[in-house]
């Protein structure tokens, strides 16, 4: 079989495509044709060495992805051949609290991930794909999509009438978009391009906010909520952002930390956090028994996630580099078969 690797020296023109034996299932494992993948900034980082974590080399990128089980090993229950089935991101994060997720398997770095004509999964770190969606929508949601329902739903326990802030329009944002209307919540979204406003408005948001226009835009959030703030924020801006994000959230607010796109640096105040009584928690993507929930959550309310646009898989590290631009408007998945 054909699998991408990471060869030996990060960066982008060192993605090789090589051969390699085909994967024989063993013991609770299944095989997997992958049908499609998708990208997550996190494998941007990965493959260019700037990420907070090494891995040792030759890697496959990627830990988002969805294929059909042509091949089982023994005792397996979970699923039989011709099931189409999603990675987890955590294999060993089977539900409960982060305690039971453990970092050497994390797939995508440390462990191999889907970039490949065939992967091999243990049948516990795998669910069922929805069934309305096609497989480069299903191939979208283990990272962005369960980050999003993690922190509004299984953490959150977000209620209809609440107000939810999402920053940007990649995609754990606009999934989070999509769960907080599916929820019965506001939603008010922050983006530095008046087209992506429009577009998140065409998808349910309540309200758009261009922070490069308005550059103190909790004063902004503040004057849509009537002086109140926000129930929840999905922060992906990382320390820059966050003084703004806790300007705008309410008393008892809560903030979920999920990236650091606008930079690493900057300066935090534990006493603005006391002052406001917010909540802040960091979203380590979720457990498997939160993408199944969320996977129902799919179907009954048919769902479709929102992708910019696809490549061939063997044509990564271009779909990388338009990741890395900015340009996009949700996520960019890759089509195998």
């Amino acid at each position: 079989m054909k699998a991408m690797i990471l060869q030996d020296t990060p960066g982008l023109d060192n993605l090789r495509i090589v051969e390699r034996p085909m994967p024989k299932p063993r013991r609770q494992e299944i095989l997997v044709q992958v049908k499609a993948t998708a990208l997550n900034y996190r494998d941007v980082e990965i493959v260019n060495g700037t990420y907070h974590t090494a891995f040792d080399l030759p890697l496959v990128p990627l830990s988002d992805g969805v294929g059909e089980v042509v091949a089982i090993g023994e005792e397996v229950t979970r699923f039989k051949i011709g099931d189409r089935v999603c990675s987890t991101f955590w294999q060993r994060w089977v539900g409960g609290s982060f305690h039971m997720a453990q970092a050497a398997y994390q797939r995508g770095g440390p462990i191999d991930g889907m970039l490949a004509e065939y992967a091999l999964l243990d049948e516990q770190a795998a669910v069922l794909a929805p069934r309305n969606l096609a497989d480069v929508e299903a191939a979208t949601l283990p990272c962005a999509a369960v980050t999003a329902w993690h922190a509004l739903v299984t953490e959150g326990a977000i209620k209809a009438g609440e107000t939810v802030l999402v920053q940007g329009t990649g995609g754990v944002s606009l999934f989070a978009l999509q769960f907080a209307r599916t929820s019965g919540a506001r939603v008010i979204v922050t983006s530095s391009s008046d087209r992506k406003l429009e577009r998140a408005k065409a998808l349910g948001a309540h309200a758009g906010i261009n922070y490069r226009q308005v550059p103190e835009w909790s004063d902004a959030v503040l004057d849509l909520t009537d002086g109140q703030g926000v129930d929840h924020i999905i922060e992906v801006g990382g320390p820059q952002s966050f003084e703004q994000s806790l300007k705008a959230a309410a008393r008892r607010g809560q903030i979920n930390i999920i990236g650091y796109l606008g930079g690493k640096e900057g300066a935090i105040n534990p006493l603005d956090i006391f002052k406001r009584q917010v909540q802040v928690r960091g979203i380590p993507v979720g457990s498997r028994e939160s993408f199944e929930a969320m996977n129902r959550a799919i179907e009954v309310n048919d769902l479709k996630p929102v992708i910019d646009r696809t490549f061939p898989w063997t044509a990564a590290a271009q779909a990388m580099r338009y990741l890395e631009s900015g340009s996009h408007f949700g996520k960019i998945a890759l089509v195998h078969a």
